[in-house]
């Protein structure tokens, strides 16, 4: 049986190609050892000077996507996770002192500008607006509860009935409301002032007053 089938690569050797060829060739797959055909060397030359050609630019462009990555996924703290799970787990099994931090409120417009604070930890006797959600808009209510637990807090008139037609609180997520009047004490007194003050130095710092450029110039 002849080693020759039709439409397949030969190269030089015994002579087992069919009458008609040009040169001696033998069959270069199915059998042990088989190597292809050569490759003219005009055609090597180009393919290999194509494919630097494309690699380099390939490299260069996937460096530039590597590097807008690494800008844009920048990490100001190295020992600060940035991982889902990690910072999940984190929120869900933080203990009280640090839960009521995370269930801050803002100050609405009034008492921002009267205690240049923007936000401070709910207290029960609170008294806050509704402004996200299904209950939004609704009348200013009192801080009934601050339910740690679950991240909730239980305002006054923010109700819904159940099936059995007794009333319950609904539970509403500190960020979705506005303190409109703080319950004052002398502890959160002091924390107003010191958050004012921390805030103050704040905006000051990086800046130069007048009487400072007026010196320099001097």
């Amino acid at each position: 049986m002849s080693g020759w089938v039709p439409g397949l690569e030969c190269r030089p050797g015994p002579s087992r190609c069919p009458p008609g060829t040009s040169s001696p060739a033998r069959l270069t797959s199915g059998r042990k050892g088989a190597q292809p055909a050569p490759v003219p060397r005009a055609a090597l030359g180009a393919g290999q000077a194509a494919a630097s050609g494309s690699g380099s630019t390939s490299s260069s462009s996937f460096r530039a996507t590597v590097a807008e990555a690494a800008a844009a996924k920048m990490k100001f703290n190295p020992f600060v996770t940035s991982d889902r799970s990690k910072n999940r787990k984190r929120h869900f099994n933080a203990p009280s002192h640090i839960r009521r931090k995370i269930m801050s409120s803002p100050l609405s417009k009034e008492l921002r500008q009267k205690y240049n604070v923007r936000s401070m930890p709910i207290r029960k006797d609170d008294e806050v607006q509704v402004v996200r959600g299904h209950y939004k808009g609704q009348q200013i209510g009192k801080v009934v509860q601050v339910y740690r637990k679950k991240y909730v807090i239980y305002i006054e008139r923010v109700q819904r009935e159940k099936a059995n037609g007794t009333t319950v609180h609904v539970g509403i997520h500190p960020s979705k409301v506005v303190i409109t009047r703080l319950k004052l004490d002398k502890d959160r007194k002091k924390i107003l002032e010191r958050k004012a003050k921390s805030r103050q130095v704040g905006k000051e710092k990086g800046k130069y007053k007048e009487e400072t450029i007026e010196k320099m110039q001097e």
